[in-house]
């Protein structure tokens, strides 16, 4: 693990909940819109209220797991010694895919983004990228810390700047598409659960987090916080979104996969001046900054533990290399959009962001009465509620592909 809970001072609960909301905020603000379009404001809010719900408590049920492991343990350890090393190779497999496909996207991006701002060609552009911030995380958890308080706070102040001249132009008939009188929403809401999963796809930190404050309680608190303020973001955001485009006219954006410089032209008629875009794109940019040091660190825990590395300074540049190096490899050969990258993601993270943090949820109880220390809330119905999420999300992703869910016909 990257750090061991020994300082003179106790961890922050803000620290913690900024590095929980930073890895979510990246991943969602980029994909929501375009796949919650169908969906629209009323049913897309519910998918992602029930969804924060669901992502909390399944953290919730991986914290109660690893109590009984020593503090460097990280998924591969807890789920091999609960629930077998078959399974423990599956939900390795699906870990990394994961952070691996995450990481993909935000380098990807974020040289684009480099690109845009400075003309680099972007491929050199993402290799400065990781290797400048992947060494926060090679630094340590209280780097990561220390600048995810920062780009929270820098996104909190440039999101309230750039939407503030979108929510004071917000029309109600937009937001809510009375146009449409006859509209179907509700079955559109299932194509965007696993982009929603994603967006609350934290998990790989949650080993992370338990080790940096030393115990299970301020964890659970630091999570509940972290994805309470990713929630508000998101709402915000998708309201801010749905109240000035209207909902025939989300065809282009759609189709460009979510791209946020698509986004912006479509809302050019809204956007007072250039600064607002600019803060808007700045905003992105921190997102998806934030999200690539919250991700990678849990990617880098996650290795760790995996391969058994010491936590010096040759054994963090190991695990510092088998994480990054990969996925900025990738991203040189074959970049792709957001959203598809995200909805691959969705599907794997139901795996063991849902339906393994279930399993070794029961089988903690089972084995040790789930009495002695901390233990996840809502019971039984909690862990059915979780397992159920999990295995409906991976089913709606593959009818998705197979063209078996509706698709809204926009523009």
């Amino acid at each position: 693990m990257t750090d061991q809970p020994v300082s003179r001072q106790s961890p922050s609960l803000i620290g913690g909940a900024s590095i929980i909301a930073s890895v979510c905020v990246g991943a969602g603000m980029l994909g929501l819109p375009s796949s919650g379009a169908g969906a629209w404001t009323l049913w897309s809010s519910f998918a992602l209220i029930l969804t924060m719900v669901v992502m909390t408590l399944s953290g919730w049920m991986l914290l109660e797991a690893l109590k009984h492991y020593d503090l460097r343990a990280s998924f591969n350890t807890v789920t091999k010694s609960m629930l077998g090393p078959r399974v423990n190779i599956f939900s390795n497999l699906m870990v990394y895919f994961v952070g691996g496909i995450l990481l993909y996207a935000y380098i990807t991006s974020s040289g684009l983004i480099i690109q845009g701002v400075t003309g680099v060609s972007s491929k050199l552009a993402s290799v400065a990228f990781v290797a400048v911030f992947s060494l926060v995380v090679w630094h340590s958890t209280r780097a990561v810390d220390r600048l995810s308080v920062v780009l929270v706070t820098f996104m909190l102040l440039s999101f309230v700047l750039g939407v503030s001249g979108l929510a004071s132009r917000i029309e109600f008939s937009v937001l809510f598409d009375t146009v449409n009188q006859h509209g179907q929403y509700a079955p559109y809401a299932l194509a965007m659960l696993p982009v929603a999963l994603t967006s609350f796809g934290y998990h790989h930190s949650v080993a992370s987090l338990r080790a940096y404050y030393g115990e299970e309680r301020k964890a659970q608190k630091a999570i509940l916080g972290g994805t309470s303020i990713a929630l508000l973001f998101y709402i915000a955001w998708l309201v801010s979104i749905f109240g000035n485009l209207p909902r025939a006219d989300f065809g282009p954006v759609v189709a460009r996969g979510g791209d946020v410089d698509v986004l912006l032209a479509a809302l050019g008629f809204a956007i007072d001046s250039e600064r607002v875009a600019n803060t808007i794109s700045a905003f992105s940019a921190a997102a998806i900054l934030s999200s690539f040091v919250g991700v990678g660190l849990g990617t880098f825990d996650f290795m760790a533990d995996l391969f058994g590395f010491e936590n010096d300074r040759k054994g963090r540049t190991k695990t510092w290399a088998i994480t990054f190096i990969p996925p900025l490899l990738l991203s040189l050969m074959a970049p792709f959009g957001f959203v598809l990258a995200i909805g691959y993601a969705g599907a794997a993270a139901a795996v063991w962001a849902c339906i393994i943090p279930a399993l070794l949820a029961w089988k903690s109880r089972t084995l040790h009465g789930g009495k002695a220390g901390f233990v996840a809330p809502g019971g039984k119905a909690a862990i059915v509620l979780v397992l159920l999420f999990g295995v409906v999300t991976v089913l709606f992703h593959f009818m998705g592909l197979a063209g078996w869910l509706p698709v809204a016909q926009l523009g």
